[in-house]
């Protein structure tokens, strides 16, 4: 199966009736999502939310994370884990090194419906800028070190679409933010952090949800706030029972 080509930057509009949001890695921790949406009061008909990938893996409901795509107000990039699911169902990548990483759920899929998810899933570009000039602001997994015209003209080497799903030099500090020059506020994930941090114009936004201790953050974009919950307590809150917009 070969991958479909799509575009890799997709531009959005200034939201002028609502608010925009974007959430951190979900990593199939759904319930969660739900608490965090009714806490935000989120407006299907006005807001959008942004997701900087990572949808599926390590959680317990990927399945239900992927749904999430037919939403209209959702509005996801490619990370790490949807790219390898995607090279599993290519062919390219052994479905047991997908399920070292986290996708054990995988083992219930047919190939076929396997098949199905990555080209959905093929769908998704890697960058996601809204708006422009002084409002912008760019959606993209892992790290990027360019500026925002290098972005938008998003034809990235192979090493470079490689930092944007797997980099982590940035969060990790080993990397000089001065450095990155040119580049509006950009919303990442990927690196786990304990809460959300700001390294140059990158702020990273993955509080590890799926694992102990961690949370699902949402923030609302060009903004500080900011809101988290745990799955522990999400489901504590009957949050399972919360109906997506």
């Amino acid at each position: 199966m070969e991958p479909t080509l799509v575009t890799t930057v997709q531009h959005h509009p200034v939201n002028r009736v609502g608010r925009d949001f974007v959430v951190g890695d979900l990593h199939g921790c759904v319930d969660a999502l739900r608490y965090l949406l009714r806490e935000i009061v989120f407006d299907p008909a006005r807001d959008r939310l942004f997701s900087v990938g990572d949808l599926v893996d390590r959680g317990m409901q990927s399945e239900a994370a992927l749904a999430l795509l037919d939403k209209p107000w959702f509005y996801a990039v490619l990370g790490n884990h949807e790219d390898t699911l995607c090279g599993v169902a290519e062919g390219r990548l052994r479905r047991k090194w997908w399920y070292d990483i986290g996708g054990q759920w995988g083992e219930s899929l047919s190939d076929e419906r396997l098949r199905d998810y990555a080209q959905r899933l093929r769908l998704l570009p890697i960058v996601r800028v809204v708006g422009s000039g002084s409002e912008r602001f760019n959606i993209l997994h892992a790290e990027f070190f360019g500026t925002d015209a290098e972005l938008d003209r998003g034809d990235f080497s192979n090493a470079t679409r490689q930092r944007l799903l797997w980099g982590r030099d940035l969060a990790l500090g080993n990397y000089d933010p001065a450095r990155v020059r040119g580049l509006s506020t950009t919303y990442c994930g990927h690196t786990p952090v304990r809460d959300v941090v700001q390294v140059g114009a990158q702020t990273f936004i993955d509080t590890g949800a799926f694992g102990p201790g961690g949370k699902l953050t949402v923030v609302e974009a060009r903004t500080a706030q900011r809101w988290s919950v745990s799955v522990d307590m999400a489901r504590a809150e009957g949050a399972s029972a919360f109906a997506l917009p």
